[in-house]
């Protein structure tokens, strides 16, 4: 129960029909400041005004009486009120998560794999390494007038793309990002830009701030433009500036003039103006306040001052209404969606779209999907891509050098890995999931600057978990491998192997001579160079016929993966012993990388992280959106560890029993399926300590406020959730570390049981 009374109030946006209610939850609690009371605006899905008014009525009963004040209330709720009321009321009291991967499966199911079947490929590379050109290949898009998937020389593809290539009409689904999703980014960005002004940046600078997640995720200058020229500013925007003719792009004129765009760039000069106004507002007030003078730790109070604020923020009124007022503006992008079925929320936010065209509306197709995927600069503003969370089509997708009928292919793209500086580059636990899932996994890695960290780190995650059989590389931009000591294709191909044979040494080193074969036998089985596959190929020229007979055969290795090695009655026997100093040596590595990042310990050649990532990153695990912020992936990383190190267990038995010593083959089929069932389970594990069962400390990290909240912060992440979730086996026995240990060794003898493995 609560002292504060609530009530709802109406709203109807200036060129919006539809109205929406706004309140103060009395249970639901701010994600800023961890307290009751968030702000809640959401549309009533009716025009008329008598009806809204009866709606709002309806809310505030609810919102008056503290029965309702509970999630086991909704059945009576049901009873008593209109269902848009109820689902406005009880949305997120209870933690829910949505199937955006089901809601696409019901539309387009993916072909069974298998045998005879269809092949799921995975596309993993680094950001602009050329994976999705690659795919363009392979399904025979056009780059010039279809231009799909979109490409550009940084971070393009934001969104999970699955292709079936197969005979029929073409089809699409897509899903969306939730309104709540897209409310708190927006959020985000507004009080980024609040702050910039607040540092006496110019109008320009704010405007970039407030159109340009600083993650690159959510860019809402493709959905609001780049808005007006403010001033004689360079923005920082990654996009693909390739000029083409009207005629050539997908949309048209005629299609863009749904939208104004004269009054969206009015609304965001005036969103600026607002924002200083604020920033003017709240700063010398808050700075006043926190008492800074000349002998005080500038760091210290900038930290201070940009969490303070960000606080100010969320209870400004005037901040609430340029985010609704943004928000109206966004929605309208969504009058733009093609002919198809939409699956909207009670509240009226999209879920999903679907659509179907005959074979040969080929056009009409890619007219429609590039709604949903274009990064096409001249038509910002009416790009729905930033708001989508998956993309599924279907159709007689196939390439233009292959004569061959349409290949049986589930083509699965998604975000590059990143360009990860350090070598200790980890994997999100959403890629260790596909590839568990995939048939092959397709590793795109640039061949004039072959085997970085981030392309490591997949050839890592894929042989740990017992997939190696799985990879193929692909060397993309074998065209510019140049050198006066590189005459021919033959020593450009020795060069850029060279790479991969220093990799192979230190897998060997780290991961044990299994590990360095099963790598070594996939580059002589399965690795290709490709030139110039950012353009329509032909036969006409050396460079272009070599890449086609690569490509060629890279299908025919796709074709071939799904293949077993015959497997032996022989089973590997294992010491128990030897399980627990690989979990010994996987936590204490865990704990190591992650106490001097959160500056709990110093650790020559470790860099303590900056604040603000680390509150971002509580802020994501504490709010249930991911596992992860950027380059902080605490469960991908304590799972890597731990795979890693049983990977080494695995491959080290005692001895074998029912027979003599099987061959080497025999014995890589047995350690990769041991390792492969374990992977799944591990990462469950991982998941469920550091995340699931610690979503309180999380939250209690994330709400921390003040002075010392960074060190706070950072103290609850390290000895509150990472050494009780992951603790260190020791001498002295506890109950916390017996279970972690009994979890870890329940699971291992689970996945030798179902090998035939024995745990002695």
């Amino acid at each position: 129960m609560t002292d504060h009374r609530y009530s709802a109030s109406l709203s109807q946006t200036q060129g919006r029909l539809g109205f929406s209610v706004i309140f103060r939850h009395p249970v639901r609690r701010d994600d800023a400041t961890g307290k009751p009371g968030i702000r809640v605006r959401r549309g009533l899905g009716t025009r008329d005004e008598a009806e809204a008014a009866r709606l709002r009525d309806e809310l505030n009963v609810l919102l008056d009486d503290p029965k309702y004040h509970h999630v086991a209330a909704r059945a009576e709720a049901e009873r008593r009120f209109d269902p848009r009321v109820v689902d406005i009321f009880f949305d997120k009291m209870a933690p829910e998560e949505m199937d955006f991967a089901g809601l696409r499966e019901a539309v387009i199911p993916l072909p069974e794999s298998g045998p005879g079947g269809y092949r799921r490929v995975l596309f993993l590379g680094t950001t602009g390494a050329g994976k999705t050109t690659l795919v363009r290949q392979l399904i025979g898009t056009d780059p010039e007038t279809e231009r799909f998937p979109s490409t550009s020389t940084a971070k393009t593809t934001i969104h999970d793309t699955e292709i079936v290539l197969a005979e029929g009409d073409w089809r699409a689904v897509v899903t969306f990002a939730s309104s709540d999703e897209v409310h708190a980014h927006l959020s985000e960005c507004i009080s980024g830009a609040v702050l910039a002004a607040a540092n006496n940046a110019d109008a320009a600078e704010v405007l970039r701030r407030l159109l340009n997640h600083v993650d690159q995720r959510f860019r809402f200058n493709y959905v609001l433009g780049n808005g007006p020229n403010l001033a004689s500013h360079s923005w920082d925007f990654d996009d693909d500036e390739e000029e083409l003719d009207t005629e050539d792009v997908l949309l048209s004129k005629a299609e863009s003039i749904a939208i104004d765009m004269e009054r969206t760039e009015k609304l965001l000069a005036e969103t600026v103006k607002t924002l200083v106004g604020i920033a003017g507002r709240h700063r010398d007030r808050l700075r006043a306040e926190l008492e800074v003078n000349e002998t005080d730790d500038e760091r210290v109070f900038e930290e201070l001052f940009e969490e303070e604020l960000d606080n100010l923020l969320r209870d400004d009124e005037e901040f609430h209404e340029v985010t609704d007022a943004l928000l109206d503006e966004i929605d309208k992008r969504f009058d733009l969606l093609p002919s198809g079925k939409v699956k909207k929320t009670r509240q009226g936010w999209p879920l999903t779209w679907s659509g179907e065209w005959p074979v040969e509306k080929r056009t009409e197709f890619f007219r429609a999907i590039s709604r949903f995927s274009s990064n096409y600069a001249p038509f910002f503003g009416q790009l729905l891509t930033p708001l989508v969370n998956g993309v599924r089509i279907a159709g007689p997708f196939a390439p233009t050098w292959s004569e061959s009928e349409i290949p049986k292919l589930v083509l699965l793209d998604g975000e590059g890995l990143g360009h990860t500086p350090g070598s200790s580059s980890v994997v999100s636990t959403a890629v260790s999931r596909r590839i568990e899932t995939a048939d092959a996994v397709l590793l795109v890695d640039n061949a004039a600057q072959p085997m970085q960290a981030a392309p490591l780190a997949a050839m890592r995650a894929v042989v740990a978990t017992g997939n190696a059989r799985k990879l193929i590389i692909a060397f993309t931009h074998f065209d510019m491998v140049k050198g006066d000591n590189l005459p021919g294709a033959s020593a450009k191909k020795q060069h850029v192997l060279a790479s991969a044979e220093n990799v192979l040494a230190a897998f060997g080193e780290e991961l044990g001579s299994y590990a360095e074969r099963g790598l070594r036998g996939r580059l002589q089985k399965a690795c290709f160079f490709l030139a110039d596959i950012h353009e329509p190929l032909s036969k006409d020229t050396d460079p272009q016929r070599r890449t086609i007979s690569q490509l060629c055969k890279l299908l025919n290795c796709i074709d071939v993966v799904i293949e077993r090695p015959e497997p032996t009655e022989i089973r590997p026997v294992y010491d128990r012993m030897n399980l627990v100093l690989a979990v010994h040596s996987a936590t204490e590595a865990f704990h190591e990388a992650w106490r001097p990042r959160l500056g709990l310990k110093f650790k020559g050649g470790s860099v303590k992280e900056h604040w603000t990532r680390v509150k971002a990153l509580s802020r994501r695990l504490a709010m249930r959106w991911e596992d992860e912020y950027d380059t902080l992936k605490p469960v991908a990383e304590l799972h890597k560890e731990l795979t890693e190190q049983i990977y080494v267990f695995v491959r080290n038995p005692v001895g074998w029993k029912g027979g003599p010593e099987p061959a080497e083959d025999q014995k890589q089929a047995c350690f990769d399926a041991f390792t492969k069932n374990l992977s799944g389970r591990l990462l469950e594990i991982c998941t469920r300590r550091l995340w699931d069962d610690r979503i309180v400390q999380w939250q209690d990290a994330y709400y921390k406020r003040g002075a010392g909240s960074t060190f706070v912060r950072a103290e609850i992440i390290g000895d509150q959730i990472y050494e009780p979730a992951a603790p260190v086996p020791t001498v002295t026995p506890s109950p916390g570390h017996n279970q972690f240990l009994h979890q870890i060794a329940d699971e291992v003898e689970k996945a030798a049981d179902e090998i035939g493995a024995v745990l002695e």
